[in-house]
Formats: structure tokens, sequence, C-alpha cells
């Protein structure tokens, strides 16, 4: 970077900061909010070169640089192609509770996530503040972040060239329809970290986005707590983007042949509560719980298990119909010409644009899941896809347009697993409903 100027978010002009927080704001295009200073400075790095960012092609381009996992891109390219228009008032208060909703813990919408003045977890530490981070025999302390890799030997994780593939064999036997998954990754972008002081209490690691479950079981609060404590002095603790692959918790891969009358056997990664999941979808099957090396699983995560159930209801019917989620949410997803189309039932939304938001994110999320995400995952369980772009996360070129249509009336409920288990049975219908994800 010698001899160049590097302009973060802070540096953009007043206007440019209000103008483009309101249309993303305006279009739902920021939900957790952790990637989107960097996806607004480059917009307007290339607004000011003179950039059609009306253009999908070139707005997909540009985004070819990022990773958003919340939104699913669409409501980004959106936000940068009506930049320039003045958006009505909007009751940003309804909107957080639509995301807080949906997050299932407390989130903001406003100027401050999309320009990113909020905290995230690992933000504001004390000077000198210890740092903690895994090694394999456990964990290394050091003064900065780069002394404490330097210690361990850290290195940076890279893509491998090992083929994914599902870890369980289907079961024997004459199916009408069988299901294999693999390991996946949850890729929230905001790696489990928390700090705390001796005697205050360890950051959220949720901060302001959900994690879509993937944080659940992260002990992250207890090590920052407890090392502070031993130390005499602040802590920082942190995962890496390896640490959250090879430790952070997974959707557990299973494999499923079903007979034409929804009999079959289902064998699945050994995980509490997986079976019960499972048998409240299809309550005819055979659940068979398997060891099996590999990251740890939990039905935390979106939609886990029930999800693939209900794939299995839609490729024995033949049709997409309506899938019901715990949460009482309904949802009904079709492609026709490479377009999503959802029809989603969860009471009268408190917020349009942060309902339509968080459906278009798990509908993106649902797609690519089924068509391109897999994890590479050795004998041993060794994780081999240790980067951001290996996970076969779906770049928004290659993402369909999503059209989403709110049905429903009542008390608002959060309708984004539903959403999700409806979107990946009619993507895998689509798909001719072949045994093994994803399918390309």
């Amino acid at each position: 970077m010698a001899g160049r100027a590097v302009t973060t978010i802070e540096g953009l002009t007043e206007q440019e900061r209000n103008r483009w927080a309101e249309a993303f704001i305006a279009h739902g295009a920021s939900q957790c909010g952790f990637c989107t200073p960097g996806i607004v400075c480059r917009l307007v790095g290339h607004e000011r070169k003179g950039a059609d960012l009306q253009d999908r092609e070139t707005v997909d381009r540009l985004l070819s640089a990022h990773l958003c996992r919340c939104t699913g891109w669409q409501t980004i390219r959106e936000a940068a192609a009506e930049v320039a228009v003045d958006y009505p008032h909007r009751d940003l208060e309804q909107a957080s509770l639509q995301a807080s909703l949906e997050a299932g813990t407390h989130q903001i919408v406003g100027p401050a996530v999309v320009l990113g003045e909020i905290c995230f977890a690992d933000d504001q530490p004390p000077d000198g503040a210890l740092v903690a981070i895994r090694n394999d025999a456990g964990w290394a302390v050091g003064e900065t972040l780069h002394g404490a890799r330097e210690s361990t030997g850290k290195v940076q994780g890279r893509r491998t060239s090992m083929e994914s593939r599902p870890p369980l064999e289907l079961p024997p036997g004459d199916w009408a329809v069988t299901l294999r998954t693999g390991w996946v990754e949850p890729a929230y972008l905001e790696t489990d970290a928390s700090w705390c002081a001796p005697s205050g209490e360890p950051s959220n690691p949720i901060a302001n986005g959900g994690a879509f479950g993937g944080k659940t079981d992260s002990d992250v609060s207890e090590k920052a707590k407890s090392m502070a404590i031993e130390n005499g002095m602040p802590v920082r603790v942190l995962w890496s983007r390896e640490d959250v692959v090879r430790y952070g918790i997974k959707r557990p891969p299973l494999s499923a042949g079903l007979r034409a009358d929804g009999s079959g056997m289902i064998r699945v990664v050994k995980t509490p509560g997986v079976e019960e999941i499972i048998r409240s979808v299809l309550p005819r099957c055979e659940v068979e719980q398997i060891e099996v090396a590999g990251p740890p699983t939990s039905v935390a995560l979106r939609a886990a298990c029930w999800a693939e159930a209900e794939m299995l209801n839609t490729a024995l019917r033949g049709f997409s119909d309506w899938v019901q989620a715990p949460s009482g949410a309904r949802a009904k997803a079709e492609i026709d010409q490479e377009v999503i189309k959802v029809e989603v039932s969860g009471g009268t939304p408190l917020d349009l644009v942060m309902f339509r938001s968080y459906c278009v994110g798990a509908a993106h999320m649902a797609y690519s899941w089924v068509t391109s995400e897999s994890l590479s995952v050795d004998e041993v369980g060794e994780v081999h896809d240790l980067t951001v772009r290996s996970f076969g996360v779906l770049r928004s070129s290659d993402s369909p347009h999503i059209e989403i249509v709110s049905v429903g009336e009542g008390e608002a409920v959060a309708v984004g697993d539903a959403v999700f288990a409806a979107v990946a049975a009619a993507t895998w219908l689509n798909r001719g409903c072949p045994s093994d994800l994803p399918t390309g």
C-alpha cells in the first residue's frame, strides 16, 4: 500500500454517507451490518468513477469481492440501482422489531448499521488488552493478535483440491426417493469473538446478528471472562475463520431412503434432538443416529433436518406445497425460469421492507445450499476447506431473482426458517431430486 491513499467509510463525504445509508435502509440491504461498510465503500468508489450502478452485470462484478451472507445480494443490487431516490420516512423502531423477530436476538436497523457505527463482539476493548487465540493445545495468549499468532505458528488456511462428498452411505432398500447431504458451513461473517475485563461481563458474540444459530454453543464469552480473571487484565478471545470452520457447529449430514407411502430409513450424524425433529415431519421413518468423525453438529442451525425432511416430502408429492415452521409460519415456493417465487404467511409484517429482506436472504441461502455449498472433510474428520471462498456460497452474479409475497394476517412470527425449507424443497424438485447435494 506504499504511496497509496486508503479511504474507509468515515472518509466518504457527508452527502455520500447519507444517501447510501438511506438507500440501504429503504431496501433492507443491510441486516447484521458486518459487511456493509466495505460494500458501500466499493460502490461509492466506482460511482465516483462514473460506473453505471443500475447495470446488474456491473454491480455483480463489484460485489464479487465481498460476501454478504444475510441478504442474498438482491437488496444490495436494488439499493445501488436506486441510490439517488428520495425515500419516504419509515418507522425504524418497527423495522428493528421485525429484524429482531427474524434474528432471534435484539437487532438494530438504521444508518449506524449501514455506516459501521455499531459495536460488534470485538469492538472497543481497552488499550493493552491481551489476545487469546486457539491452538492445538488449547489457547495461546499474547500482547497483540500478531504476537499470539506468531507464538502458535498459525498460518492462513486455504481451499483444498480434495473432493467433498456426503459422509453417510444410503441405507439399502428399494426407495422411491433418496437424499444424501454433506458438510456445509453456516458462513456467518463475524467470526466468534468476545472480550472481558476482570470485574466485568464479556461482550456478546452474537452482537447485531443471529449467525443463523451458528454461535449457539460458542465458548468465547466464557473463555474471555475466565482468562481475564486469571490474568488480572482485559482479554480478547478470537476465533479465526479456520477456527469457525473446524470447531463451529454444522447442520447434521444425513442419508435417507423413502418409499412412496412415506415410510423409510434415515441415517443422520448423531446430534442431540435430531430424531425428534425428523419424526415430527416424517413419523413413519426409522431414524438411525451414527457417530461420524467431523466438526460438531447441532439442530440450532437454520431449519436443520426438518428442512431436509420437508424436501423428501415434496419429492414424494412431486410438487411444491406449503411447509410450516415450528414458529407457525408457512411458506410455499416455486421456481419458474430461474425466478424464485415465494408466498409467505407469518402474520402481518411489522415492517414490510425488513420482512422482505429476511425472506430474500433465507431464500438465497436455501438455493445456494442445495445447488452449490459443501465442505471437504476427510475420513478422520479434519476439514480441508478453510476460506470463505471455498464454502460454495453463490455469488451475486449466479443468484436468481427472488419474489416475495406476504399473505399473512394477525400476530407476526419469524418466517425465515419456513422460507428456507420451502425454497430448498422447490430447488431440489426443480433440479430433478438427485440423491446427493449439492446438485450443481
